[in-house]
């Protein structure tokens, strides 16, 4: 169990950052919008006159009597593209041989003939093999993600919707090669690997320990707030695109910020700052004996009796500081709301039993450095009214609120932190440094399979 020195705790201080293991579970997969047009149409007429039970690859195509979906007209390549990708399964960290790509392969010469059975019989072939692989791919990657909202957790969505989608996609051979069913960043990761987009095999391998991260980022219209905790940079998505980005400073190398997904439930105006006993040893007893209690004063901070909600404000003249800077004593303490406070004038709460939240942070010129690792797990916002307006369709102010006066989202957005070290940036792959060590941990643990893996499945996918 770890301390954490957190700057960011809510209605108490969190004092063990727990050490996560590997059972953490993945998002619910969301379908993408159908797109307008005949195809849309079609398919979502067809599907609204099936059983609601009925959500097999057989009850797809019932509902569109058997019309063909890969081998379709309006469908270009998109068959040969599948194919191809399957046949690079290996690179996702999956069992190309589950995909039994050459029998794919004999179904579509067969369909070349023209005869209808042999063009429907390759076409649901086609489409068993693609949602098994989709399937696959949405499962939970096992990399110790900390599922706070049970409802967050995916599950590998049905046949009829996986098939549903992909008939809505206004292009299928650009969804294929895209991977439009994956989150963005996932397909370019997966396209810099299948094409070598790396310089060396060091960078070959961080680009397969990113992917097996990516995996667990959502897909969708929805939107989303991203917090990528290596590069210490937070996004804003909506209908499947960034549309806006901002700074952070993160957890330090002691205190890592944990891979994380919740809902965004609140914002809290004037929030109080509660200190962990640790850091009130280290950080607010010193300067107490150093420059006596007027700095209490000074910048806020009460003693209280204890993290109830009645607790009682202490006389700070009663307490031994020099005892609590030693460690001998502990001291519960809290900051008041105002400008020096640690937690800024907003938060942004997704109750969490780690103590992890996004809030402002008075401290400007931390988010000049390159590297912005200084809080204790936490994450503080570069322009956290811009988070607001965006969160919330409207400005948000502190000045006339209350204390840790809760103003409540009308929908909850997810956040979701992850802890990509290879980065899509326009079409090249920039690289972060393992401020956390999890790569070399997760690349020891992986040991020699991702050169096999990749060295059976970097092809290109065209």
């Amino acid at each position: 169990m770890k301390s954490l020195r957190s700057l960011c705790t809510g209605p108490r201080p969190v004092h063990a950052f727990r050490k996560l293991g590997g059972v953490a579970a993945a998002f619910i997969a969301v379908a993408a919008p159908l797109s307008s047009g005949h195809a849309a149409a079609a398919t979502t007429a067809a599907a609204s006159s099936q059983p609601a039970t009925d959500q097999s690859v057989a009850g797809f195509y019932r509902a569109r009597n058997n019309a063909p979906l890969w081998l379709a007209p309006t469908s270009g390549n998109a068959a040969e593209r599948l194919v191809a990708l399957l046949s690079t399964a290996s690179l996702d960290g999956l069992n190309p041989d589950r995909h039994q790509t050459a029998a794919l392969q004999q179904a579509l010469q067969s369909a070349r003939s023209g005869k209808r059975k042999a063009v429907e019989r390759a076409d649901q072939q086609l489409s068993e093999a693609f949602v098994a692989y989709a399937r696959d791919l949405k499962r939970d990657p096992g990399l110790g993600i900390l599922y706070v909202d049970p409802d967050l957790r995916r599950a590998p969505p049905s046949a009829m919707a996986t098939l549903l989608q992909a008939a809505a996609a206004p292009s299928l051979s650009y969804y294929v090669q895209s991977m439009g069913w994956m989150n963005p960043l996932y397909g370019q990761l997966r396209q810099a690997l299948a094409n070598h987009g790396f310089a060396s095999d060091h960078e070959r391998q961080l680009l397969t320990v990113n992917l097996e991260r990516a995996r667990a980022l959502p897909s969708g219209p929805q939107r989303y707030v991203l917090v990528n905790a290596a590069q210490q940079g937070l996004y804003m998505y909506a209908n499947g695109q960034m549309v806006d980005s901002m700074r952070v400073v993160v957890g330090k190398p002691k205190y890592p910020t944990p891979m994380m997904s919740a809902w965004i439930r609140f914002a809290s105006l004037n929030p109080y700052w509660y200190v962990p006993p640790d850091l009130a040893a280290e950080r607010i007893a010193p300067n107490a004996v150093k420059r006596g209690l007027g700095y209490l004063d000074e910048l806020g901070y009460q003693v209280l009796s204890d993290w109830g909600p009645n607790a009682q404000i202490i006389d700070p003249s009663t307490i031994d500081w020099k005892a609590v800077a030693d460690g001998k004593k502990e001291v519960m303490i809290r900051q008041l709301p105002g400008a020096h406070n640690s937690m800024g004038r907003i938060k942004f709460m997704f109750p969490n039993d780690v103590g992890v939240y996004l809030h402002d942070n008075p401290e400007r010129e931390l988010f000049e450095q390159a590297a912005r690792l200084y809080s204790g797990g936490c994450v503080r916002l570069e322009d956290a009214w811009r988070l607001s307006r965006w969160l919330f369709g409207r400005d948000l102010t502190w000045e006339g609120a209350g204390t840790e006066e809760q103003v409540p989202l009308p929908a909850p957005v997810p956040v979701y932190i992850t802890y990509l070290t290879a980065m899509p940036e326009g079409s090249a792959i920039a690289y972060y440094d393992d401020v956390y060590g999890r790569d070399a941990a997760r690349l020891a643990s992986m040991g020699s399979n991702i050169g096999t893996a990749v060295a059976a499945g970097a092809v290109a996918t065209r």
